[in-house]
């Protein structure tokens, strides 16, 4: 219930964004007419069609998107028709001729007679919302991250339609504020024909600003900083839960939730470990199989960060208590698309040393069973097949340990070995300086992208050229160059395309991969416009050369003194690189 209640107030906040602006005169064009049958049809016909729209995108896949875009330009072209026939009604009939009978009633519905059709005006709230870009703050996020990972459902639409009729009722009230407004107005001015030509002329101004992508490149990221605290509020408050005392929805959070306790409860049965694509180091196992063995299952992808720093302390217990009866599974569970290739993970596997048995779910059913939400997430289960212990994120290791030993004793092993492990975490798996750690995990695909700047807009799924964007301001990032934004990375479309990022942090990763043909990309890494010197990462030389070769997470910088703000450069000097995520340590 507390889901809907969060969702449902990000919609209201969505009233106060700026990237909300080009929607208002599509509202407002209908005031004046009674609520019930021309404005709540209208609000309806936008809270439905964002809510489909939304959950078809949450799990449908790349040709929902796709859609989605033609019935955009669709419903611009619709819109753009209403608009001309309110601020030019000599012209609405030629206009309207070549349309079908339906599309001449709602012309004739437009025009000055003001006959409420609460069938035009549905119609025109499905155009809305195919027009609607609500800004993608923690909310949105929230529900949509949770819908592509945890697969489709009825909850899913829910919680989108309560964000849609969260949306809905605040602009209801801008709709009944606005309508006594433009009644006083006509009613002490007589200006009904000019306020009618005024609001013709503000739906085009806003069918201009959503073709130029103005609502979800400037207004959106105004957006993000006017309603994000709110919205990040609402969920802080709302989601508080006494066992879980903070974490990470995604792959970039070092974060964690526990529940130890001395008697370590039931927390549940250990899932069957069904619908896996693969198994690797092992035949497949089933939870029956594995009563009798204490189990840790450790759900982790090899791009992730967190994942990687925690690697030492799981391959470290694997190695201890292999023969005390502890069985290691890893369940690889891929965020981004190049992680779903068996291939990846293999090699993946074998440079980091992993010899436990792992599981590929690329359809997340294994996730689905723990009803799992983090990278990475560690959960412990008895002999009895129970769950007894869960650990979100990285830290807290020695904890982990203990519950392992502990388990192992209850399940009858009569030498457990003792103490603590040192876990030989280097190079990218060392542990992160969080005391330093100020800039956030940043995306760079469209589908989760924040803090983008530039002096244009961040085209989508197409070759724009994208010039200097100038100084930045911290936790910003632009780009620089012939660049491709898809929903998961960037691609370069031309050599010499550079990023750049003004972060704090010690250390900066980025996850690169090279073009479709597998060609290594040579790239230059300055920061503060100078070679990185003794501040290099390890996958790059202190003159801040490097090259892609392979899918997977770089670590570009790593400083050795006192951390502070720093702008990063990275220059590829050959095409086809793809860049999915920033991540800092």
């Amino acid at each position: 219930m507390w889901l809907l209640v969060l969702a449902y107030l990000g919609g209201v906040l969505t009233i106060v964004s700026p990237c909300i602006l080009p929607v208002l005169p599509f509202v407002f064009a209908r005031t004046g007419q009674p609520f019930l049958r021309s404005g709540l049809p209208l609000l309806l016909g936008m809270a439905m069609t964002f809510a489909l729209v939304a959950s078809l995108a949450a799990v449908g896949g790349g040709w929902v998107v796709q859609v989605n875009q033609y019935g955009r330009w669709l419903a611009l072209l619709f819109v753009a028709l209403f608009g001309l026939t309110l601020l030019l009604p000599s012209l609405s009939e030629r206009l309207t001729r070549p349309l079908v009978a339906a599309g001449s009633r709602l012309s004739e519905a437009a025009g000055a007679d003001s006959r409420p059709r609460p069938g035009a005006s549905f119609l025109i709230g499905v155009a809305t919302g195919l027009l609607w870009a609500p800004c993608a703050g923690p909310i949105l996020g929230l529900v949509l991250t949770g819908a592509a990972l945890q697969g489709a459902s009825i909850g899913t639409t829910l919680l989108l339609l309560a964000y849609a009729a969260g949306a809905a009722t605040s602009l209801a009230l801008a709709l009944l504020v606005g309508g006594k407004v433009f009644g006083f107005m006509k009613r002490s001015l007589g200006a009904g024909e000019w306020l009618r030509r005024g609001l013709g002329a503000l739906m085009l101004a806003g069918v201009a600003a959503i073709a130029l992508g103005l609502d979800t490149g400037i207004l959106a990221r105004l957006s993000t900083a006017s309603t994000g605290g709110l919205e990040q509020s609402l969920v802080e408050k709302l989601s508080a839960k006494p066992e879980q005392k903070s974490g990470t929805m995604m792959a970039g959070g070092a974060m964690m939730a526990a529940n130890h306790s001395d008697t370590l409860p039931v927390e549940g049965q250990l899932p069957a470990l069904d619908g896996a694509v693969q198994w690797l180091n092992s035949e497949p196992l089933t939870a029956e199989a594995l009563k009798g063995k204490v189990v840790l299952v450790d759900f982790w992808t090899y791009s992730c960060i967190n994942c990687l720093r925690t690697l030492p302390y799981v391959k470290a217990w694997a190695e201890k208590y292999r023969d005390q009866g502890l069985v290691v599974i890893g369940v690889h569970a891929p965020e981004f698309a190049f992680e779903r290739d068996v291939n990846n993970v293999t090699k993946a596997m074998k440079d980091l040393g992993i010899t436990y048995p792992v599981v590929i779910d690329n359809n997340y059913k294994i996730w689905r069973a723990f009803n799992n939400q983090y990278w990475p997430a560690h959960y412990f289960a008895d002999a009895k097949g129970q769950i007894r212990y869960h650990h979100f994120g990285e830290g807290d290791y020695a904890e982990s340990e203990r519950v392992i030993q502990q388990l192992l004793r209850e399940a009858g092993a009569t030498k457990v070995a003792g103490g603590l492990i040192e876990a030989d975490a280097k190079g990218i798996q060392a542990a992160p300086d969080m005391n330093e750690v100020q800039s956030p995990e940043t995306y760079l695909g469209f589908q989760r992208a924040e803090h983008f700047v530039s002096t244009g807009t961040l085209a989508t799924d197409k070759v724009a050229h994208y010039p200097v964007a100038g100084n930045l301001a911290l936790n910003n990032w632009t780009l620089e160059g012939q660049w491709n934004v898809g929903g998961q990375q960037a691609t370069l479309a031309a050599a010499n395309g550079k990023i750049v990022y003004r972060f704090h942090a010690r250390d900066l990763h980025l996850v690169l991969g090279p073009g479709a043909d597998g060609k290594p990309v040579r790239f230059k890494v300055t920061i503060d416009g100078q070679a990185p010197g003794d501040a290099h990462g390890t996958d790059i030389a202190p003159d801040g050369s490097g090259t892609v070769t392979e899918q997977r997470l770089y670590q570009l910088v790593r400083q050795p003194g006192a951390v502070k703000d720093r702008t990063f450069t990275i220059e590829f000097l050959d095409p086809q690189v793809a860049a999915y995520a920033f991540t800092f340590g």
